[in-house]
């Protein structure tokens, strides 16, 4: 695996992974995922004690918002990937007492062959996770927690006091276009406003500063 960059979003804990595909005339070839490439690489140390026990993946049609979901007891953090497609990807921190707090931003992810590299984006435990799709769409994640019913919250994507002032005006506004006429699950347009969250204490399990408890009481 050739890890060409690692750069953060404007919430810093965000990472997105740039590795590098290596084509001729058939096409190309990559290795997308190598544990050695990963944890002995020396600007990943914030994956460091990470063990990734569950991968997912999605098919989602174009007009699709899911999320924003997360967890605890265990925590989960994921590292995603576009197979084909277009995803846009949300993050917001959820931790309570951090100065980014309520803040989300958006990270532009399509899956785009004919490129030279391809892409993963890490969205660590303290930060509830989206995304939005505006074509039929496949992603890849994998996760650092297994499932755990009754240890899950959301909030809703289009809660009134979410801030968006981090985001690129360009992918706010893709995102108001396609929240006008969203396709998504009751449970997640019925999610947690940000000052519903903050008020809940649930919220203690996510504490700016403080690695999340994995085997907090439930």
């Amino acid at each position: 695996m050739k890890i060409i960059e690692i750069k953060a979003l404007a919430l810093p804990e965000v990472k997105v992974v740039r590795f590098a595909r290596f084509g001729d005339a058939r096409g190309y070839f990559t290795e997308v995922f190598r544990k050695s490439g990963f944890f002995g690489h020396p600007r990943l140390g914030f994956l460091e004690g990470v063990e990734f026990l569950q991968v997912n993946e999605s098919l989602s049609k174009p007009g699709v918002i899911r999320g924003l979901h997360f967890q605890w007891n265990p925590s989960m953090g994921k590292l995603l990937r576009t197979v084909k497609g277009r995803m846009i990807d949300l993050a917001l921190d959820i931790r309570k007492g951090s100065p980014s707090f309520g803040k989300i931003v958006a990270c532009d992810m399509p899956s785009e062959p004919g490129r030279s590299y391809g892409e993963w984006i890490w969205v660590p435990p303290g930060f509830a996770h989206g995304n939005f799709f505006t074509e039929e769409t496949v992603i890849e994640y994998f996760c650092s927690g297994e499932y755990s019913p009754g240890c899950e919250a959301g909030l809703s994507p289009l809660a009134k006091d979410i801030d968006w002032s981090l985001c690129d005006p360009g992918l706010r506004g893709l995102f108001s276009e396609i929240a006008a006429r969203a396709v998504m699950s009751d449970k997640d347009r019925a999610g947690l406003s940000v000052a519903a969250w903050k008020a809940d204490p649930r919220s203690e399990h996510f504490i700016f500063g403080k690695k999340p408890p994995e085997l907090s009481a439930r």
